[in-house]
């Protein structure tokens, strides 16, 4: 409200955290004639945005489950921590879901919130409670640190690897020196909320029509 009414913006790039919570302030502004670009998490109402830059959230869950079957061509037990409940996740757990059907048993999944401490606290009650965990698929690096820390602590790490998205440094270094445990990463793209800015700024100054959906693509990261 304040970027409509008292600093006369013409458009608004946003990365909502709760899409939904966010929508109808959203909607304000593109009802005042303003842009609107969308970064990364869907809306709840359709059309409200003239631009959504976001990663190939199916693209991250289908590379995981390809480099899945290939680490488990016999199939395997595997538990999933995932995000949040809102869109993004949804498409990533479908997308993988589908793409290890048949092959795979998933032990359970739970929400970690794309938190590091949440991926600690539900990897240690995946750890408590199955004996035979052959992989673990995180969604997110940060989630993936946390899942780490509880599986090293439980000296579990012979047992199981972990598979996240996002290309965080730490993670990408542990694949770069063949980590066992994290032999690959799959990417969502940190190049976002730039693209965002470049895009929106063209429609501007660049004579182009900008609009609709740009999606940057998500691909395995391997050593």
């Amino acid at each position: 409200e304040d970027m409509v009414s008292t600093r006369g913006i013409d458009a608004l790039v946003i990365l909502p955290g709760d899409p939904d919570a966010m929508t109808s302030a959203i909607k304000q502004v593109k009802d005042a004639g303003k842009f609107v670009t969308v970064v990364d998490r869907q809306l709840s109402i359709d059309g409200v945005e003239d631009l959504y830059v976001a990663g190939d959230n199916p693209g991250l869950g289908a590379n995981a489950a390809a480099y899945f079957n290939e680490m488990l061509p016999e199939g395997g037990n595997i538990v999933i921590l995932r995000g949040l409940p809102i869109p993004i996740d949804a498409q990533r757990f479908d997308a993988f879901m589908a793409g290890i059907e048949g092959n795979i048993t998933v032990l359970d999944d739970e929400f970690a919130n794309w938190n590091r401490d949440d991926g600690f606290k539900v990897m240690q009650d995946f750890l408590t409670r199955f004996p035979d965990i052959k992989g673990v698929w995180t969604q997110d690096d940060d989630i993936s640190l946390g899942a780490i820390e509880a599986i090293k602590q439980a000296g579990r790490e012979g047992e199981m690897f972990v598979v996240g998205g996002a290309g965080m440094q730490q993670i990408l270094q542990a694949v770069a020196d063949g980590s066992a445990l994290t032999p690959v990463d799959v990417s969502y793209s940190p190049a976002m909320i730039a693209t965002a800015i470049e895009l929106t700024t063209s429609h501007f100054t660049g004579g182009i029509q900008v609009a609709g959906r740009y999606i940057l693509d998500s691909t395995l990261i391997t050593q």
